[in-house]
């Protein structure tokens, strides 16, 4: 049977990799499989091409854009390009996985409307700016600045909520991994 799509977004802090991450290994009856995303940087200590990305030149990356073989990218810097490739996508459907999709904001609307009903887009949201400072700030690991520049991309991220199909609020975390499993759980029981 093909599998389904599953798109997940969030702004930085919210818990979105954690959530997936749980999905991942508490409930392998979902059968979920990450996109394998391209990009154009080095890989780095022991990452291998076609296992956690496959690693492409900037003007490998920039020909496959022309020709339009891309879901969704982003030049994250200058030559530093970040996508999905639609032929990768199709080939875990095709072998019956659910692909689950971590990406941001603009990728998730455009994987959303690429696939349609295809697809679930889950938007996963803190449960105030205020805390969303405080998770970041809890975790020790940015400058103030980069703080406030996350604060900043998060209450703009905030704007696309109503663009997803469900919007799990991540206040307590098992309570968002309940919510998110339930909502993941109807979609792929559902047979559209």
């Amino acid at each position: 049977m093909k599998g389904k799509l599953i798109i997940v977004s969030a702004p930085s802090g919210t818990g979105k990799s954690t959530i997936i991450s749980w999905l991942m290994k508490e409930h392998p009856e979902l059968n979920l499989a990450f996109s394998i995303s391209c990009t154009s940087r080095t890989p780095r200590g022991t990452e291998q091409n076609g296992v956690e990305y496959f690693f492409l030149t900037p003007d490998e990356f920039r020909q496959r854009i022309d020709n339009g073989e891309f879901l969704e990218y982003e030049e994250v810097y200058e030559g530093r390009f970040y996508g999905t490739l639609k032929s990768q996508v199709e080939r875990q459907l095709e072998a019956g996985q659910n692909v689950v999709f971590d990406v941001d904001v603009k990728g998730g609307v455009n994987i959303k409307q690429f696939y349609g009903d295809k697809a679930l887009s889950l938007f996963i949201q803190p449960p105030s700016i205020n805390e969303l400072r405080r998770r970041l700030e809890s975790r020790g690991t940015d400058a103030p600045e980069v703080i406030d520049q996350r604060i900043a991309r998060a209450e703009f991220e905030l704007t696309y909520a109503d663009k997803f199909d469900k919007v799990v609020v991540n206040d307590i975390l098992e309570y968002a991994e309940a919510d998110a499993l339930a909502v993941i759980q109807e979609f792929l029981n559902n047979d559209n």
